[in-house]
């Protein structure tokens, strides 16, 4: 389905809208990026990462390798929360060097070393300097701190371990498509709104899909309020009750997306 939507969208771009477009923003596997890219001519279309999958890539890349070494489990070493740490900094590390590709290298790489650092162990040398650096221990060192080391680290075995897995994710190659900094969750966030209306399990006649993928529409974009404009046309007017209904919805709505 991904592929098929991608292909209209791409297709009809110069009738409907009057322009190409360029970029796709899609995963490592994206059909739908391989069903668009000679719409315009031979690879017209240029692929760019999503950053968000890119970044999941790195937790599934160590879990995975975790799975399959079993010297790897246990207390203090490539657990759970540290791989989550880690995937946390590696996306931290993207968004803040956008189109800076020397300096996105350095922080993914750098963000291997700041996790696995302990107080015995310190490995911050790489690190972004500064006040408003995402490494605690060189904030501390700025503002004349003594850095205190939050967390065990690993040893240098589990370290050189992990090493060759998480610098695979840290080439040229794939960071150069990742400089945009952008991601396509919106559209995902999109897809979650219109199958809360319309589930992916549940067979629908094409009226009820349209109308559910419609409303999704007018909610993503304006949220409640859109509800308010659709009676206006209808000439319903909404009551008191309503009004201050949809206003709470909506004020809810965007305290869920930010603490998210």
């Amino acid at each position: 389905m991904e592929a098929v939507g991608a292909t209209r969208i791409f297709q009809r771009s110069i009738v409907k809208r009057g322009l190409k477009y360029a970029h796709y923003y899609g995963d490592g596997d994206s059909k739908g990026f391989i069903s668009v890219k000679d719409t315009y001519g031979k690879d017209s279309v240029t692929k760019y990462e999503c950053i968000g999958h890119v970044q999941k890539r790195v937790g599934a890349r160590l879990r995975k390798l975790n799975s399959k070494n079993k010297n790897l489990s246990g207390k203090g070493k490539l657990t759970d929360s540290f791989i989550d740490r880690l995937q946390n900094y590696y996306g931290i590390a993207v968004r803040s060097n956008v189109g800076n590709l020397s300096g996105l290298q350095q922080n993914v790489i750098a963000a291997l070393f700041h996790c696995s650092s302990s107080v015995e162990k310190p490995m911050h040398g790489q690190c972004p300097i500064g006040k408003d650096s995402w490494c605690y221990y060189q904030r501390a060192l700025s503002c004349d701190k003594k850095p205190n080391e939050k967390y065990k680290g690993l040893s240098n075995e589990v370290l050189n371990t992990i090493k060759p897995t998480y610098l695979e994710l840290c080439t040229k190659e794939l960071l150069t498509k990742c400089l945009h900094g952008r991601t396509q969750n919106s559209n995902e966030c999109l897809n979650g709104v219109i199958w809360q209306r319309v589930p992916k399990e549940v067979f629908v006649c094409l009226k009820i899909l349209k109308s559910g993928a419609l409303d999704a529409v007018i909610q993503f974009n304006d949220g409640y309020k859109g509800c308010v404009e659709i009676f206006k046309k209808l000439n319903i007017t909404p009551d008191y009750f309503t009004l201050k209904a949809y206003k709470h919805l909506g004020i809810n709505r965007i305290n869920d997306e930010e603490r998210h």
